[in-house]
């Protein structure tokens, strides 16, 4: 532990004043902008009508949040350091928002916020104002690339920004709260896997300042001596700084930053120097400060500094109340504001010459706008990597095993830009090829027998979603790309925070300095139609209807139907700019049916007729059977190859889509289909059969404007499932090619009668069916070993 001559010596009395000048600085203009309407600098005394008619914000961890980025200024300073901040208590968003105008950043970006008495007004104004800006730490604030709206995720996001940035050191606010959830909880292993010879720093500094919004926080009650081993146990080596006289904090601070960046230093030199890179232990610092420190201490006899009760407003009723109207002028008078702004309300010199210059200031660090640094991908070309299909049908093979290899060169690539990250399944997910390149990055110990685990893997699993997608995220908020490869059914985990990343997509679409992001792109496999080990709770397909409820503008939505259409899609979307691409694909062996050149041609339309599975012969159809999902298109041809055979006459229509958003019309998603081309192809009034991958209730939602919505008939999954053989799965949910064909029976008007027998015919094969798999344990191998041929084959049933 430092000395107490250490403590003293990390600050001379000339940088203790400057220092504490801008944090009160900070904290004021904190207060004012949860309160104040007019008025900023009090050159009046306050009136109701300078209070805001609504006070909105969170002032309780403020205070912390500005002693720590003053704090950091002053270590960016010394050091020339290249940093940025993640702060998890999103709701400190007014104490960021006032050290960007501190730093000059605010009135960079907005012009009409500048330094002075008028911008100061405006400052205070647009926060959490109507037209203004929101509470949190949001897209709007610069250098932020975490709002914090939800907690939990700080962590992750900041181990995620310094993944493969060597020089950058990321300082994480943790808050006590937010150190309760799981996903937190989770990410204090990420130095698991984090390489100090190849990567830049993380420093969390968890903020103890004890209560929630009306509870007291666990870490913050449990023995001291549990907390220090908790984070030891985490691997890290633990400095407290606690206390509530200001002078005596700052100097432990300062002492304490300088230490912990000292050892950062050693750590990344002794890794760098040639040597073996083993697992180090990093250095943290818990800041214990009252919550709502400098605010008031007692309200209407009630103490509320060090309480739960300084969460939000500490002061309530302000234009009602004139005692509580001279106790929020006393509270902002005790910050000395004639001492800190000059006349024309700008900051003083030595508060303007205190924060970093240029691009070492946190809020213009150019990683924390990651469009700004943001190179394409360099990537192979994808059709070199395609399955030779001479025949529709033919081979058979595994989409996610033949995107495997191309996702290894990709790898090999882009050795500091690219990352593959997934929950323990990227082998699983039959991306295994990957590991002929590169290894899983792990710093813990390796025991003989491990495999493919170093610290130079650019592969990233760790057994939590959370983790995952929040280390993806940093990835790409500063600058980088990366896949998230899944088990479809888990992916659900990560719900709420696509939400926040969709919401920071959509914001940041709509202000002009921020650049666009690489897309963050999912890959699911192990799907709903495919669970040969797994049951029914590993078959939920939902995923894809959450992803749907978010801005058209941010979400996109493929179903590649077999392995070339695959590459195709995802050579797209690691091309692609500021989106969510979901693509769902199956891993085991399944038919091909187009060829690289037609893969791409069917990617780029998005849904198209299968002429060669369409029997219309560019006639009006009398039924139009479409599909989308690998799955479904297999038992749609399987079905349309029934109707050939037994009823020659019908004239069918396949259509395939593998952009799902096409279904929607173009005035509401970029990608939609315009009414007349939708009937075109669909037609005005015919039947369609729609064979789906997930809930078919989404395929309906998405088309329910068409005209010919009442005569759209899906199948999918309606939440039938178990451990049994795939035609069985299909089965159970009515997706099978002989519940289709029935279908088409029923809906064709004037089929029924004379289709009778075909109908019982497939009402019997269904049961045959069955009976097979209850009795052998597999399929039936005239429906598991079913190929598709160009001319009715009476040796193929």
């Amino acid at each position: 532990m430092d000395t107490a001559e250490d403590v003293q010596r990390a600050l001379t009395d000339d940088e203790l004043r400057r220092l504490d000048a801008y944090w009160r600085a900070a904290n004021y203009l904190t207060v004012g902008q949860i309160y104040l309407l007019g008025n900023p600098l009090l050159r009046e005394p306050l009136t109701p009508d300078d209070i805001k008619p609504r006070l909105l914000g969170h002032w309780g961890t403020s205070p912390g949040l500005n002693l720590i980025y003053a704090h950091l200024n002053r270590v960016i300073v010394a050091r020339d350091l290249n940093a940025m901040l993640v702060t998890g208590p999103g709701h400190g968003g007014p104490a960021i928002v006032a050290n960007t105008w501190l730093e000059g950043t605010w009135s960079e970006r907005y012009h009409d916020v500048a330094r002075d008495e008028t911008g100061m007004a405006r400052l205070f104004r647009q926060f959490s104002f109507p037209g203004g800006i929101p509470s949190h730490v949001a897209a709007d604030v610069p250098g932020s690339i975490h709002e914090g709206g939800e907690l939990g995720y700080a962590l992750s996001h900041a181990y995620g920004a310094a993944f493969d940035h060597p020089d950058l050191v990321v300082a994480c606010v943790v808050g006590d709260g937010e150190a309760e959830t799981g996903p937190l909880a989770g990410s204090w292993l990420s130095n698991v896997f984090l390489n100090p010879a190849r990567d830049g720093a993380v420093l969390p500094i968890l903020h103890l300042n004890g209560y929630k919004i009306a509870n007291p926080t666990v870490l913050s009650r449990i023995p001291e001596t549990d907390l220090l081993d908790l984070m030891r146990g985490s691997g890290y080596e633990p400095y407290v700084v606690a206390g509530d006289d200001p002078s005596v904090v700052h100097r432990a601070l300062a002492a304490t930053m300088d230490r912990a960046l000292d050892e950062i230093a050693t750590i990344q030199r002794r890794a760098r120097s040639g040597g073996v890179v083993e697992r180090p232990r990093w250095p943290m610092i818990i800041l214990r400060t009252p919550k709502g420190w400098t605010g008031p201490r007692e309200v209407d006899g009630t103490e509320v500094e060090g309480t739960y009760r300084a969460h939000q407003v500490p002061l309530s009723g302000v234009r009602d109340n004139p005692a509580h109207l001279a106790e929020l002028e006393r509270w902002l008078r005790s910050y000395r504001p004639e001492e800190l702004f000059d006349a024309t309300g700008a900051p003083v010199d030595e508060l303007r010459t205190l924060p970093p210059r240029g691009d070492r200031r946190m809020s213009a660090n150019p990683v924390t706008n990651g469009g700004v640094v943001l190179r394409d991908l360099a990537l192979p070309d994808f059709g070199e990597y395609g399955v030779d299909v001479p025949e529709p049908g033919q081979p058979m093979a595994g989409a996610t095993g033949v995107l495997g290899p191309w996702i290894r060169d990709v790898i090999a690539a882009n050795p500091q830009t690219f990352r593959l990250f997934g929950p323990d399944e990227v082998a699983s997910n039959r991306l295994g090829a990957a590991f002929e390149v590169t290894d899983r990055a792990w710093m813990a110990a390796t025991v003989p027998g491990d495999d493919h685990l170093s610290p130079d893997g650019r592969v990233m699993e760790v057994l939590s979603e959370h983790l995952c997608q929040g280390w993806l995220e940093g990835y790409l908020l500063t600058g980088r790309h990366g896949v998230f490869t899944s088990y479809e059914a888990f992916i659900h985990i990560v719900d709420s925070m696509l939400n926040q990343h969709a919401k920071w997509l959509k914001v940041t679409r709509a202000i002009p300095w921020r650049q666009p992001l690489a897309s963050l792109n999912y890959l699911l496999s192990s799907h709903v139609w495919r669970q040969d080990h797994n049951g029914f709770s590993h078959q939920d397909p939902g995923f894809i209807d959450h992803v749907v409820n978010k801005k058209a503008e941010v979400v996109r939505v493929y179903l590649p139907p077999d392995a070339n259409t695959l590459l195709a899609t995802m050579d797209h979307c690691l091309r692609s700019r500021h989106y969510i691409n979901v693509v769902v694909a199956g891993k085991q062996p399944a038919p091909n049916w187009l060829t690289v050149d037609e893969a791409i041609q069917h990617t780029r339309r998005g849904l198209g007729i299968w002429e060669w599975a369409s029997t219309d012969d560019d006639c009006e159809p009398d039924v139009v059977l479409a599909c989308c999902g690998d799955v479904p298109t297999l038992e749609t041809l399987a079905a349309a190859d029934l109707l050939r055979r037994h009823l020659p006459e019908l004239k069918v229509r396949l259509v395939n889509v593998v952009d799902l958003m096409r279904l929607q019309p173009d005035t509401e998603h970029p990608h939609g289909l315009p009414d007349k081309e939708f009937d075109t192809i669909f037609t005005p009034d015919r039947p369609v059969i729609f064979a789906y991958h997930g809930y078919p209730w989404l395929i309906h939602r998405l088309t329910y404007r068409r005209s010919n919505h009442e005569n759209l008939h899906v199948r999918g999954y309606k939440e039938e499932g178990t451990t049994t053989t795939p035609f069985d799965m299909v089965m159970l949910n009515d997706l099978d090619r002989f519940h289709l064909v029935i279908d088409v029976i029923d809906r064709v008007p004037g089929l029924g009668a004379r289709a009778a027998h075909l109908r019982q015919q497939m009402v019997d094969a269904r049961q045959a069916a069955r009976d097979y798999t209850r009795r052998y344990g597999e399929d039936d191998p005239q429906v598991a070993e079913w190929r598709w041929v160009r001319e009715t084959d009476p040796m193929n049933p």
